[in-house]
């Protein structure tokens, strides 16, 4: 496999009711991961963008934001109606070919503009489930279910999962008794079971074999990528395992951190036992998507603080994930190395 290296880096603070132009956020994110990379719109040969129409509220939204990387000089560019950890995927494929060496990979979304959990129920198989409006919450409730009763997980540790998070992003965690002690939202749910929307961006600039070895901060290289799928419809597998998680993160060896896509606390009880993470890897250091998640750029987000603590020193190898469809169907797994 040709080496590719996460050169350069940016995301926006996840933001409630943003109301900046398309155009002008993919603008403001694409020109700091660029400035980041110490590489010029001229040096870009291939982008891809990752974004929902649905959640824009508009068709077509990616050609307008096209405006904000800019026509010119005319090169290759693409786009995923996904989040933008895919978008992301395909570029790495695009370079594996030989014909690429520096892509541009971004992605938007607006979580706050309409009702996102009513959106995501779109998303789901169209006749048996996208009729009864089933979110992305509800759909977590049953996978909780699930953990409970079969005694995999208790109340509490989705609690901690919540107050470490909390930790990461607020400096200081709410007792779990004090979480515990909340009402119910979604039965068995609390709040702090279930992620809160907010609008925002993240891009993320990729760089074939050693074309920038003189920079001055590590290189976070892609060492391990995949992409694998379960079946769509929830009632035909076991909500408490994630085989395509198992098998996207196949042997890829251990990692000291793992940004996971996990909005939903029982989400990371199965991907903890499905990716092999054990007590020893620090899991969402950054906050995870929980108290803010942008829909379309929560996986992309997920690389951007895997290379961060890679260049911060903090971690060696580290995992990024992202995933897609009801409880965890689609799952991309990457494993990062700075050197």
């Amino acid at each position: 496999m040709r080496p590719v290296s996460i050169a350069g880096v940016a995301a926006t603070k996840p933001t409630q009711g943003l109301t900046d132009d398309v155009a002008l956020l993919v603008s403001r994110v694409t020109a700091s991961a660029l400035a980041d990379a110490g590489l010029g719109r001229d040096e870009v040969a291939f982008t891809c963008s990752g974004s929902g129409d649905y959640i824009q509220g508009r068709p077509f939204s990616f050609v307008q934001a096209l405006d904000g990387v800019g026509a010119w000089p005319p090169i290759c560019e693409s786009h995923v109606e996904m989040d933008g950890a895919w978008a992301l995927q395909e570029a790495w494929v695009h370079m594996q070919t030989g014909h690429v060496d520096v892509a541009l990979v971004y992605a938007w979304g607006h979580g706050t503009r309409g009702d996102a959990e009513a959106v995501l129920a779109l998303t789901h198989d169209p006749y048996t489930l996208a009729p009864l409006g089933i979110g992305p919450t509800d759909m977590a409730a049953l996978q909780a279910r699930v953990l409970l009763e079969r005694g995999l997980c208790a109340r509490e540790d989705l609690a901690a999962i919540a107050a470490r998070d909390q930790a990461a992003v607020r400096g200081e965690a709410p007792s779990v008794q004090a979480l515990m002690a909340r009402p119910l939202t979604r039965d068995p749910l609390h709040a702090h079971d279930i992620p809160t929307w907010a609008d925002g961006a993240a891009a993320v600039v990729l760089v074939a074999g050693d074309a920038l070895a003189d920079r001055p901060h590590r290189h976070a290289w892609i060492r391990h990528l995949d992409h694998r799928i379960d079946t769509h419809h929830p009632g035909h597998r076991d909500l408490s395992l994630a085989p395509s998680a198992s098998a996207a993160r196949g042997s890829s060896g251990p990692v000291d951190v793992a940004e996971l896509s996990t909005g939903w606390t029982p989400q990371e009880v199965v991907l903890r036992k499905a990716l092999g993470l054990d007590d020893g890897v620090r899991i969402n250091p950054s906050g995870g998507p929980r108290s803010a998640s942008i829909p379309m750029v929560d996986g992309l987000r997920a690389f951007v603080h895997a290379t961060r603590s890679l260049r911060a020193g903090t971690a060696d190898r580290a995992l990024a994930h992202a995933t897609a469809g009801p409880c965890l169907q689609q799952n991309l797994v990457a494993v990062l190395e700075g050197s």
